[in-house]
């Protein structure tokens, strides 16, 4: 079957997630000179930024934290499958994939298909996490819907 997460690694790839998409937004802050693009870029690092001392936070008691399941397990695998077809949780990978994209438009499309499959992983997440952290996950989630927004709007006006 594979890897199967505790609840604190789950914390730790959301970690992950958040580093990658920061390095990625940094990355092409400095191969586009728009500087509309270059605005909403260094924004988005930002922000991916803030999401990493969150996760941290909540990896704090999230170790000493057992999820309600129907069987034994079922949560963590679950965020097993997630994470082994999602690319951002992979060491090193936001700045690969930025230089990968060879153009404005496909980097904004990264971009936008990053930020959803963020948003069905940290929904995923919800569930392996403790009551009183599942509030900062839902407003971590509803900014990366607003990300999800900027770049799709980002992509309606340029092109």
């Amino acid at each position: 079957m594979g890897n199967i997460f505790t609840g604190s690694e789950i914390v730790e790839l959301a970690v992950q997630i958040e580093k990658n998409g920061r390095d990625f937004y940094n990355t092409l802050v400095k191969r586009y000179k728009d500087s509309k693009i270059q605005e909403i870029l260094t924004f988005l690092a930002q922000e991916e930024e803030r999401h990493i001392s969150v996760f941290q936070k909540i990896l704090d008691d999230v170790g000493k934290y057992t999820p309600a399941e129907s069987y034994s397990g079922e949560y963590i695998a679950y965020m097993n499958s997630l994470a082994s077809e999602y690319i951002f949780t992979k060491e090193k990978m936001g700045e690969a994939t930025a230089v990968k994209a060879k153009t404005e438009l496909q980097a904004i499309e990264l971009g936008i298909g990053f930020e959803k499959d963020s948003i069905t992983f940290y929904e995923g997440m919800k569930k392996v996490v403790p009551n009183y952290d599942q509030k900062t996950i839902d407003e971590v989630i509803l900014q990366e819907e607003g990300h999800l927004k900027k770049l799709s709007d980002l992509k309606k006006s340029l092109y």
